[in-house]
């Protein structure tokens, strides 16, 4: 007990200041985006997925229209987002996390940051996009959209499109919040509201303009 006490009294204030290292550089290093859409979704989806070809015309579309396309810089649906940004020459963010498996950026980034610490990295997808765009994926993908929710249901960042692409995959987790935590009044009728079902890049762009003019 005492030899944990004193590896907590040792480390932690150290790692204060890596954590602060993190926000300090990752704030100069996106001082300058502008427009920026955050795009989430499974490193699984391979390049023959409907829902990658997709997140390729998404990533186009939006940098065509000015945004910067910011993603978590490695396989699958970031990968594809990256890719259709860095093709019509657009603004390609990609904000790494370094985890034991070593997830290796993505070619298609153009400006990368990478982070020890999940909390920072979150910060800075929630600092600099006006939009959040959830394609398919699993356990990392359903926490960002849940704590994009959380933060816009209790004001602690201004409500901006959070958007699922893909209503058929979707719709059960829409269903039982629903038919569950609507219906034993855990969350109410306008939270569930902040969630917009999209189905194509011309959808996300309409909720994204929509969303700017205050619609």
């Amino acid at each position: 007990m005492a030899r944990l006490r004193q590896d907590f009294t040792k480390e932690d204030p150290w790692r204060i200041f890596r954590i602060m290292s993190e926000f300090v550089d990752a704030f100069e290093a996106m001082a300058d985006v502008r427009d920026g859409v955050a795009i989430f979704g499974s490193a699984r989806v391979k390049p023959s997925s409907k829902y990658y070809e997709l997140a390729v015309k998404t990533g186009k579309l939006l940098a065509k229209e000015g945004c910067s396309v910011i993603t978590g810089a490695g396989p699958g649906i970031m990968e594809a987002a990256n890719k259709g940004a860095f093709e019509a020459r657009g603004e390609s963010v990609g904000l790494n996390i370094l985890i034991p498996q070593e997830q290796r950026p993505n070619k298609y980034v153009t400006r990368l940051l990478e982070f020890r610490y999940f909390f920072c990295r979150k910060v800075v997808f929630a600092r600099y996009s006006k939009a959040f765009v959830i394609f398919p994926g699993g356990f990392g993908t359903l926490d960002e959209l849940f704590e994009s929710l959380c933060l816009v249901q209790t004001a602690r960042i201004e409500s901006f499109p959070i958007m699922l692409f893909g209503s058929h995959y979707w719709q059960g987790l829409f269903c039982w919040l629903q038919e569950s935590v609507l219906k034993n009044k855990h969350i109410m009728a306008e939270d569930l509201a902040l969630i917009k079902f999209v189905d194509t890049p011309e959808e996300v762009l309409e909720h994204i303009k929509r969303s700017a003019k205050g619609a």
